[in-house]
């Protein structure tokens, strides 16, 4: 079991440091091209630090471990709105300006409840993948030509704050091959490890991608989110989890279950009941003027703590 926990905490470094080299490469090189910091902001960085669970799940997909990819997905939702901007509300309360992030909540929320209608017969097919897939492409050309369109001055200044250009493009296109090369290698090893670590612990894939693998393939994630938010770009940080929130659904498992389809069967329906709420939950938390606060981060992160008990029991 130790050699397995090993490869899962290797597994999740690697994922970890190709994330922040994909996203700072790919970042970098559509900067240089004159791509607006905005658009950067909300297209490529959403995708980039979704990129651990995009090939986390396709791979275990393609080996047979379904459970596992929907777990990682579910849970790093679960993880993104109670965790990482639970968290990031307790380092600074988020005032949210961005007309168009405003915008893109009730996207979340209709394509967590369309998931979760394409669950209802026991699992996703390759239709259900191939109708994902489809949005993930409608998606990123909404955000795109949003964020194109432009906003207030303010956020479009966090946004290019938020956003590094100091190297040269040899360097940001060998971070982006150099990423791509360790998100692989951390795929291959997590994968590896997490199910060995299932098997040792007499758990279920599904329970080890809810939690474990959830939790460490949130963590590109959970960096931007925090970091942005004690730099107060309280858009940056909730763009960033919202956007990739959106593409764990659409890309990821359209991805995973266009490869090989995906059973349900190892999910709770507590499981499903706290995926839907922890994306409609943003909602009324930020009805008043649009600010997540510190109690309510706090709440947040109390909420995740006592769902991860739930799944320990």
């Amino acid at each position: 079991m130790l050699l397995n926990a090993v490869f899962v905490i290797v597994g999740l470094l690697l994922l970890a440091a190709g994330a922040e080299g994909l996203v700072r490469g790919a970042g970098g090189v559509a900067l240089r091209f004159g791509v607006a910091p905005l658009v950067v902001g909300l297209t490529i960085v959403a995708l980039g630090t979704g990129s651990p669970e995009f090939v986390l799940s396709v791979q275990a997909a393609a080996s047979g471990n379904g459970g596992l990819a929907l777990g990682n997905v579910l849970g790093s939702n679960i993880s993104n709105i109670a965790l990482v901007l639970g968290l990031a509300a307790l380092v600074r309360p988020l005032a949210v300006q961005a007309r168009l992030i405003r915008r893109e909540v009730p996207v979340m929320i209709g394509v967590t409840f369309l998931v979760a209608a394409l669950m209802w017969d026991g699992g996703l097919g390759r239709l259900d993948g191939a109708v994902l897939l489809a949005g993930a492409v409608l998606y990123v050309a909404f955000a795109y030509v949003g964020a194109r369109r432009g906003d207030v001055p303010v956020v479009a200044a966090e946004f290019d704050a938020a956003l590094e250009r100091e190297r040269s493009l040899r360097v940001e296109v060998l971070l982006v091959v150099v990423g791509l090369g360790a998100l692989l290698l951390g795929a291959t090893v997590l994968l590896r490890g997490a199910v060995g670590l299932a098997s040792a612990l007499g758990v279920s894939e599904v329970v080890v991608g809810l939690t474990v693998i959830a939790v460490g393939t949130s963590l590109p994630e959970l960096a931007t989110s925090v970091s942005a938010a004690r730099r107060g770009q309280a858009d940056v940080a909730f763009g960033n989890a919202i956007g990739s929130n959106v593409i764990n659904i659409l890309a990821v498992l359209g991805a995973a279950a266009l490869v090989r389809p995906l059973a349900t069967s190892g999910l709770r329906p507590l499981d499903v009941a706290v995926f839907l709420a922890s994306a409609v939950l943003v909602l009324p938390l930020m009805a008043r003027g649009s600010v997540l606060n510190r109690w309510e981060g706090g709440a947040l992160v109390a909420g995740y703590a006592l769902y991860i008990v739930s799944l320990a029991a």
